[in-house]
């Protein structure tokens, strides 16, 4: 099997498995928006929530797995599976007690971390102390998912990516059966929320073990971590790589805690918005970086420069084919989704428009995070974790600078638009510094269908936008006629941008769906 017929394979399985998460997530943002609406609760519920995700990345998901990946890939296809297993058990048993101690501290120290990231809900009697006791409950979470990272890197060099990628599914069940049956139980019915995070990240966890035994691998502890040279390799790349993800996950929460200044709700509409926008970003751009790194690891322990080349321009190719298609399709959809699912309960026009505005402001980044993405992994498959965290702390600084001004004019609108610039900025430095390392990848092969898909993207708005006009979206119920012109908008339009991109010999489309549909 070729490098691009492995990568698009993979790549496949991951998205299969992510769509099932995503739409599991869509259903529970719905639930909790029509149980809960977009205020106080809400805005203190995603505000704790932000702060485990936040430490989950700069622990688990970002520096580690960039760390973790590419030296278990080295040790495993060029020592053995016998070393491969030790470094597995030593990673492990170290994680284990790091996020011990993280967690103890996490949840002592609560108070004051929530008054640092939600300063501006202390102008709201009770808000400060309900994030509080949300974030106490929810931190263990961290370590969970931490530890569930490393398996999930463990596995994916072992070529196995549907089990982690189907996991965050059960997160979100937990959530939705937890808020729907647990919510009589609490005073404050949102902290049911809460304890569905912790069950979903207990259940998430233990789901990998089956599938590590499959392939004989069993964890053990082992505290031998001073005798381990590659050990100590993935703590010197982990360093520079948690100040980048660090970085990253300080623009979250420099977003939020300006959003907290602003009119209650702002803080939810961003996160119903960002939610919006990560569902595609979810299905192909994440499993797509995922399933690229390991294959970009063992290009460059092979030294070919040649393959991650070709690598590299092939997932560029593919990112723009699908993300920008789903731009125009948010931007126009946006209003219709959140009125067939959101409209109801606590959920109101007014936070239907707001949560819809959010989104169109954040839609035309989701192309410029893909590119960011594979960037920031193939510097990773090179061990250079140095590179990302140099230009995410200028993103930061680009965000908190142009989200501190716009803010001022258009409110929590000015803030999505500050992320949206920020991450333009961030994927054009990637690309251009990468570009000098490895040689040219951005060429003729990239600029050709980005051509071709422009017209099929214009020819599909024309059609989604006039199917859309066939029904008033501000309007209450409807569910059923709002489900037919919202299905047959979105259907329509992917067939239309499908056969333009076939009549206008978009060859990767076509390559991709052999690809994708053909293994072996």
């Amino acid at each position: 099997m070729t490098d691009k017929k492995k990568i698009a394979s993979a790549t496949l399985v991951m998205a299969s498995a992510t769509s099932l998460s995503r739409i599991a997530g869509l259903i529970r943002d719905i639930i909790v928006a029509r149980l809960f609406g977009a205020g106080m609760m809400t805005d203190a519920f995603f505000m704790a929530f932000t702060i485990p995700n936040v430490l989950r990345r700069f622990f688990g998901e970002g520096s580690l797995t960039a760390a973790f990946v590419p030296t278990f890939s080295e040790v495993f296809h060029q020592r053995g599976e016998k070393e491969a297993q030790q470094l597995a058990n030593r990673c492990v048993t170290l994680l284990l007690l790091i996020m011990l101690v993280i967690v103890i501290l996490g949840i002592y120290f609560s108070p004051w971390i929530v008054q640092g990231i939600g300063f501006g809900f202390g102008q709201v009697a009770g808000k400060l102390q309900l994030t509080d006791q949300l974030n106490r409950i929810m931190f263990p979470y961290i370590g969970l998912v931490s530890v569930l990272a490393l398996l999930t890197g463990i596995l994916n060099v072992r070529g196995h990516f549907f089990v982690p990628s189907l996991s965050p599914l059960f997160l979100n069940l937990s959530m939705i059966l937890s808020a729907l049956t647990l919510g009589h139980v609490f005073e404050q019915p949102i902290y049911a929320l809460a304890v569905g995070v912790l069950f979903g990240g207990i259940v998430q966890l233990l789901m990998q073990f089956p599938v590590l035994c499959r392939y004989k691998i069993h964890i053990r502890p082992d505290f031998n971590f001073r005798n381990d040279p590659y050990l100590h390799k993935i703590m010197t790349l982990m360093l520079p790589g948690i100040a980048g993800v660090a970085i990253y996950q300080i623009n979250i929460i420099v977003t939020r805690l300006l959003a907290s200044f602003l009119p209650q709700g702002s803080v939810s509409y961003l996160y119903y918005g960002q939610r919006l926008f990560e569902f595609p970003q979810g299905i192909f751009i994440v499993a797509l970086a995922q399933a690229a790194l390991p294959m970009m690891s063992r290009q460059v322990a092979e030294d070919d420069l040649c393959a991650l080349r070709r690598s590299l321009s092939f997932a560029m190719t593919l990112i723009t084919i699908f993300t920008l298609p789903a731009i125009i399709g948010l931007i126009l959809c946006a209003q219709p989704i959140y009125s067939l699912f959101f409209l109801g309960g606590e959920f109101d026009q007014i936070a239907l428009e707001r949560t819809a505005l959010a989104l169109i402001c954040y839609a035309p980044g989701l192309i410029f995070v893909g590119y960011s993405r594979i960037a920031a992994q193939t510097f990773y498959a090179l061990k250079d974790t140095r590179t990302p965290v140099i230009i995410s702390f200028w993103t930061l600084l680009v965000n908190l600078i142009l989200g501190g001004i716009l803010m001022q004019f258009y409110g929590f609108k000015g803030l999505a638009i500050a992320l949206t610039v920020s991450s333009v900025f961030n994927a054009l430095m990637l690309l251009v510094l990468l570009q000098k390392r490895v040689g040219t990848f951005i060429h003729r092969s990239l600029y050709a269908p980005t051509l071709k898909v422009i017209p099929a993207c214009f020819m599909m708005a024309v059609v989604v936008a006039f199917s859309l006009s066939l029904t008033d979206w501000m309007q209450h119920g409807l569910f059923f006629s709002k489900s037919l012109v919202l299905g047959a908008a979105i259907s329509i339009g992917i067939m239309v941008y499908l056969g333009c991109c076939y009549l206008f010999k978009v060859d990767e489309v076509r390559q991709g769906w052999h690809l994708f549909s053909r293994k072996g």
